[in-house]
């Protein structure tokens, strides 16, 4: 927000972009995890249940998970960083994981998407977090016929403490349901996330709305591009959820059952509304860059009126001490009367005040 003072703010620090180094040329399925700290464990949270049971576990060694598992139950497991390739590869040749999965599950810029293979699907796309600005971290969501395995990219939080809740209390009807259920769930949290991302992102919008209509500082310009950058980033991450959701809906894979595709339907329809208003605070923020320039056009017309009005009411002022400027040896009839040079003062300023107050009237000035 512009300071009382209008004083330019200071402008938000370039957004840093998450590298993983170059990978041109490499095999189809080498693992490409973003560079991080190699020492820095990988959490595993396994989570068993069904109607009557339930087991929550914390683990950093994949084999220690491999252990815990118990049969006939329902297994959500959730890994907290994937900067670790040999926790990936482990994973993989647990579950038979393709390594194309692999590699997308640890490439940051992997595009939202739903794939089908013989024992699994997976749906790859982006949680959004807001931190005083816009943030996200890349998911990947494996469903399994008893088995959802969930990859992101970092242990710093997420959307699913309301699932991790409902199954703990067993509300609802999360742990009667199968796994493509959980899967479901998963997605509809994070899409959930998105509305309330969106919320701040409009307030900061309405905001900048109301400024510009009392201020042409060019701090605005500022404030406007970044959100211009932000409403952009969002677009480009929600947008391929869209069909991502869709074509989990029209899949035939037997691991998303009929009764299932019904909610999917649901979590379709919020990411229209989703992306609808994306599109809606594209339109907003193109409208508030119409009304900054046209506010600073009125303030130039006004300057420039003023300057106008000023320059016309000096004009006879200037002919008349132009005349009088002259060099005739004092030949001027006026020159020979003693009250001449009041005279000409008065008749000066009864011009200027007559012109004034005729612009006035006019409503010129």
């Amino acid at each position: 927000m512009l300071s009382k003072n209008n004083k330019r703010p200071k402008r938000q620090p370039p957004r840093k972009v998450k590298k993983q180094g170059n990978n041109i040329g490499a095999d189809s399925g080498e693992l490409y995890p973003p560079i991080k700290d190699p020492n820095e464990l990988v959490k595993i949270t396994l989570i068993q249940y069904s109607p009557a049971e339930y087991y929550e576990d914390d683990f950093f060694s994949v084999e220690e998970c491999q252990k815990a598992f118990r049969p006939g139950l329902m297994k959500w497991i959730n890994i907290d960083g994937i900067h670790n390739p040999k926790v990936i590869e482990r994973f993989g040749k647990l579950f038979s994981i393709h390594p194309l999965t692999q590699e997308d599950i640890t490439y940051l810029d992997s595009r939202p998407k739903f794939e089908e293979y013989a024992r699994y699907v997976v749906a790859i796309f982006k949680m959004l977090f807001f931190d005083k600005m816009i943030r996200s971290e890349l998911l990947s969501i494996l469903l399994f016929e008893e088995t959802v395995l969930s990859f992101q990219e970092s242990h710093g939080g997420d959307a699913f403490d309301p699932i991790r809740d409902r199954l703990r209390e067993n509300k609802g009807r999360i742990r009667k349901m199968g796994a493509d259920y959980m899967a479901y769930a998963l997605v509809d949290a994070v899409v959930d996330r998105y509305f309330i991302v969106l919320e701040h992102l409009g307030e900061k919008i309405e905001q900048l709305d109301e400024e510009v209509l009392y201020n042409s500082n060019k701090g605005i310009v500022v404030q406007l591009h970044d959100l211009k950058k932000e409403t952009q980033q969002v677009k480009k991450m929600m947008g391929p959820v869209r069909e991502m959701v869709f074509n989990m809906m029209r899949s035939e894979t037997d691991l998303i059952t009929e009764t299932n595709v019904i909610y999917l339907r649901d979590v379709y329809d919020h990411i229209q509304k989703v992306n609808d208003t994306v599109e809606q605070y594209q339109d907003s923020l193109n409208g508030i860059m119409d009304v900054y320039l046209s506010n600073n056009s009125n303030k130039m017309n006004e300057v420039m009126k003023t300057l106008t009005t000023i320059s016309a009411i000096f004009i006879p002022v200037t002919f008349i001490a132009g005349i009088y400027g002259m060099n005739f040896n004092d030949q001027l009839p006026e020159y020979q009367w003693p009250y001449s040079g009041y005279v000409v003062y008065a008749v000066m300023v009864a011009m200027m005040i007559g012109m004034a107050v005729y612009f006035k009237v006019k409503e010129w000035w």
